[in-house]
């Protein structure tokens, strides 16, 4: 049972990977786009955003379903549909026709989470959940640097489109491993039986934990969505690195902070949960607070090397938020709800942060670099452009500062939230 449930967390990863692949493909290609269609920072903002609100609104009934039927045909199915609109992106004509592409590659994409976050709680007890769940989310860093890494070199030397071509195809191999995966039953890890009746949303939302862990999400991810939309740009605008040589700056951020991050937050998160309740929401918080400075620092650094490094331990700091944070989430949500649980989080975070994190800081940038060319008197230039996506980025530290309060009040509520739970399950059992 330990081998299948590893071999299954291994499949599962390497899912997230693709997801986050293919997701961030538009963020390494960001400068060619934008040269190729003529496009705004506010239009490449508005095109990660629309994505975000449509993957936001589906996530909501395919939680539920998730929680009701196979999760591996729903990712499998998922995963054909997202990987066949990245690559339609590629035949794109216009920037309406590559933001069409974007919409439906959320459909396909909005299944990934709540399904194999599920699945997931359902293979590890709960004092190993942090650890699997943090290499699980090992996907967003390691996805995204693989996207960098590769879609940057590929389309300097092959075009953009070859690039989308390139992200689309791993599908055709993960999909039928995936298929040939046993799902566990519902519920197979917990120490105590519990209901296997999925109940209601708005038991979910009775939980207070859960409110300040929606809120701290919609900040996250307004930081990571516009560091994923605008680091490539902001490299090659700031520091003058070329296509390959900013998308190759950028996996390497991406795999160094994102990496380490993610495994620090798995190890903490299973040992301090045996002395504190609480503990990997107070880890969480004082990670985000020490994460904010470094982000300053590394916006505001001169050289590429230290800009490079400090942004690597700013992204560290954040990528650290998923093993303790999700973990914390099916530590306060019954199994049969787990999956519906995720789908609510991550509507509310997208809808109320990720979305408005490329689309705001884009406008930003735009506002920004208006301001500088008037104050010089000149049109807005590729300098005046720099200047004020460098200014548009500071929002960044702002928000991890705002994270680490909202992660605190989180950890002030969740241990009676835990309590709470574990006498239900102990009473369902009793009743067994």
């Amino acid at each position: 049972m330990k081998r299948r449930g590893q071999a299954a967390l291994a499949v599962l990863i390497a899912v997230n990977i693709l997801n986050f692949y293919d997701r961030h493909v538009i963020g390494a290609l960001t400068e060619p786009i934008r040269k190729d269609f003529h496009l705004t920072d506010g239009q490449i903002g508005l095109m990660g955003s629309a994505f975000i609100w449509l993957y936001a609104l589906v996530g909501l009934p395919l939680g539920r379903i998730a929680d009701r039927r196979s999760r591996r045909k729903l990712l499998a199915g998922g995963m054909a549909v997202w990987s066949a609109l990245t690559a339609t992106a590629a035949a794109a004509a216009s920037f309406p026709m590559l933001l069409f592409s974007r919409l439906g590659f959320a459909v396909g994409e909005a299944v990934v989470a709540p399904a194999a976050t599920s699945w997931i709680g359902d293979l590890f007890p709960a004092d190993r959940r942090a650890r699997a769940l943090a290499f699980f989310m090992l996907g967003v860093p390691v996805g995204g640097a693989l996207s960098y890494f590769f879609s940057g070199p590929v389309a300097q030397a092959w075009g953009w489109r070859a690039a989308m071509v390139l992200a689309a195809a791993p599908a055709l191999v993960l999909i039928p491993v995936l298929l040939r995966l046993s799902e566990p039953a519902r519920g197979a890890a917990e120490r105590h039986r519990e209901p296997v009746d999925t109940g209601s949303m708005l038991a979910i939302l009775r939980i207070p934990t859960m409110w300040w862990i929606i809120l701290s999400g919609a900040l996250l991810n307004f930081n990571m969505y516009a560091i994923a939309t605008f680091l490539p740009a902001f490299l090659s605008r700031i520091h003058g690195l070329s296509l390959a040589g900013s998308g190759i700056a950028t996996g390497a951020v991406f795999a160094t902070g994102g990496i380490s991050g993610g495994l620090i937050a798995g190890r903490i998160g299973d040992r301090i949960v045996h002395d504190r309740q609480n503990g990997r929401l107070l880890c969480a918080s004082g990670l985000a607070a020490i994460g904010a400075p470094v982000a300053w620092l590394g916006i505001s650094a001169d050289g590429e090397w230290a800009a490079l490094a400090l942004l690597a331990l700013a992204y560290a700091s954040l990528n650290s938020y998923y093993g303790l944070v999700y973990s914390a989430i099916q530590d306060i949500v019954a199994p049969a709800m787990r999956g519906t649980a995720m789908a609510i989080y991550f509507m509310a975070m997208y809808l109320c942060g990720a979305s408005f994190g490329p689309l705001l800081t884009g406008r930003l940038s735009d506002l920004m670099a208006r301001r500088a060319a008037e104050a010089a008197g000149s049109p807005v230039t590729e300098a005046f452009k720099a200047i004020g996506l460098q200014q548009a980025m500071l929002v960044i530290p702002v928000l991890s500062l705002g994270l680490a309060v909202v992660l605190y009040c989180g950890a002030r509520t969740i241990a009676a939230d835990m309590r709470r739970r574990e006498s239900l399950a102990r009473a369902s059992s009793y009743a067994d």
